[in-house]
C-alpha cells in the first residue's frame, strides 16, 4: 500500500515551521484519538498516521532525509504493522505535544492505562497528629520518635487479601487489565470514558479465598514508630507532612500521609513574637539609677548584659541573633529584654527612712539647673 505524503496528512506545506507541525498533529491527534471515537477503525488508522508523520517532521534531521529520498529516507522508522511505532509508543510521545501532563485525554478518561494499572488499590487514609515542642526544640530543631497506631500490611497474607497465592485469579471484569472502558455522551460527542475496574480496584487479580487475619483487606490494626525530624524555625499551628507514613492502602494501594500540627508549649520565661523572644527583666531603682551587671537567661544558655547607668524603666534592650531561627534560612531573631522597675510591697523601718530621704533630697536636674525640688518630684515632671 503507498504511503501518503507527511505534509499532505498533516495539512502543512513543506516550509512549515515546527510550531506550526505540531499544532497540525495537535488537531488531529484530538480529532482521530481513539477514546473519542470508539470502535472506528478508519478514525484509528488516521491518528496512527498523524503520528507517523509528525514522528518525522518533528525531527529536522529525519525530516531532511525525507524531503531528499521521501519514505525511502526514513525506512528506519517503519509503519505500525512493520516494527515500528505501536499505539503505546503514540501515547508515550504524547508529552512532546501536550506536555508533562501527557495525553490531554488523561484528564478526561482518569489517567494513561499504565498509570490506571500503577495507581491500583484503595489509598490509605491520612493520619493527623498533634506534636508539642518547647521554645528550645524550636530554635534547635528536634527529632521525635512517636508510636502511632495505624492500618498496616497483613503479616499473615503479606498484604495480599488472599488466603494464599492459589486463592488468586484474574479479573474476569477487566481480564486482568486493572481498568474497565464505558462509552458516553459528552458535550465532544460520544466518548469513551476509562476508570479503575470496580471489582478488583485496579489490581487486575480477583480473590477467590479470603485471608482470615484481615479478611482479605491487606491491612491490619497495629502500629509503627515513626522518627520526625522538625525543622527548626516552625511555629505554632504550623502542619508538616509526610508522605506515605499514613494508614497503609488496601490492595496494594498508596499509603496515606502523616499531617503533624505543631503546638508551641508555654514558656514560664520567655514570650515568642515572630522570630523574636521576649524576656522581662525586674530590677531594683538603684540599679536602674547606678547601672549593674545582670546575668539572664537565653534559649542557648545564660549570658551577662551590661545595664547602664540611668536607664529608665520600659526600655527594650536588644541581643542580636538571640531569637528563633527564620525557618530554612541561616538567619536567627533577636532576644528582647524588657527593662522593668520592681517595686516592693513591703518596706521595713530603715528601707522606709532611706526612700524618706530620697524623697527629700535635693539634686540637679538633667539639664544641670538646681530646682529646689525633691529627687522624685523633679523626676516626675521629668517623664510627665
Amino acid at each position: 500500500m503507498t504511503k501518503r505524503d507527511y505534509y499532505e496528512i498533516l495539512e502543512v506545506s513543506k516550509d512549515a515551521d515546527s510550531i506550526t507541525i505540531k499544532k497540525a498533529y495537535r488537531k488531529l491527534a484530538l480529532k482521530y484519538h481513539p477514546d473519542r471515537n470508539p470502535g472506528d477503525k478508519a478514525a484509528e488508522e488516521k491518528f496512527k498516521e498523524a503520528a507517523e508523520a509528525y514522528e518525522v517532521l518533528k525531527d529536522s534531521d529525519k525530516r531532511a532525509r525525507y524531503d531528499q529520498y521521501g519514505h525511502a529516507g526514513v525506512s528506519d522508522n517503519g509503519g505500525f504493522g512493520s516494527g515500528g511505532m505501536n499505539m503505546e509508543d503514540i501515547f508515550r510521545h504524547f508529552g512532546d505535544v501536550f506536555g508533562d501532563g501527557g495525553s490531554p485525554f488523561d484528564s478526561f478518561f482518569g489517567g494513561s492505562r499504565r498509570s490506571q494499572r500503577s495507581n491500583g488499590g484503595e489509598r490509605g487514609s491520612n493520619i493527623r497528629i498533634k506534636l508539642s515542642l518547647s521554645l528550645e526544640e524550636i530554635a534547635e530543631g528536634v527529632t521525635k520518635k512517636i508510636k502511632i497506631k495505624k492500618d498496616v500490611s497483613c503479616d499473615v497474607c503479606g498484604g495480599s487479601g488472599a488466603k494464599d497465592p492459589s486463592a488468586v485469579s484474574t479479573c474476569q471484569t477487566c481480564h486482568g487489565s486493572g481498568y474497565v472502558r464505558q462509552v458516553q455522551r459528552t458535550f465532544l460527542g460520544q466518548m469513551a470514558t476509562t476508570g479503575v475496574c470496580p471489582t478488583c480496584s485496579g489490581s487486575g487479580k480477583r480473590i477467590t479465598e479470603h485471608c482470615s487475619a484481615c479478611r482479605g483487606k491487606g491491612v491490619v490494626k497495629g502500629e509503627d514508630l515513626i522518627e520526625i525530624n522538625i525543622p527548626a524555625g516552625v511555629e505554632d499551628g504550623m502542619q508538616l507532612s509526610m508522605r506515605g507514613k499514613g494508614n497503609r492502602g488496601k490492595n496494594h494501594g498508596q499509603n496515606g500521609d502523616l499531617i503533624i500540627n505543631i503546638e508551641e508549649k508555654h514558656h514560664d520565661k520567655f514570650t515568642r513574637d515572630g522570630q523574636n523572644i521576649i524576656y522581662d527583666l525586674y530590677l531594683s531603682f538603684a540599679d536602674l539609677v547606678l547601672g549593674t551587671d545582670v546575668t539572664i537567661p537565653t534559649l542557648a544558655g545564660k549570658v551577662k548584659i551590661n545595664i547602664p547607668a540611668g536607664t529608665p524603666a520600659g526600655k527594650m534592650l536588644r541581643l542580636k541573633n538571640k531569637g528563633i531561627p527564620i525557618l530554612n534560612s541561616y538567619q536567627k531573631g533577636d532576644q528582647l529584654v524588657n527593662v522593668n522597675v520592681w517595686i516592693p510591697k513591703k518596706l521595713t523601718n530603715e528601707e522606709r527612712e532611706v526612700m524618706e530621704n530620697l524623697k527629700n533630697m535635693e539634686a540637679f536636674d538633667p539639664k544641670g539647673k538646681h530646682q529646689g525640688k525633691g529627687f522624685f518630684d523633679r523626676m516626675k515632671e521629668y517623664f510627665s
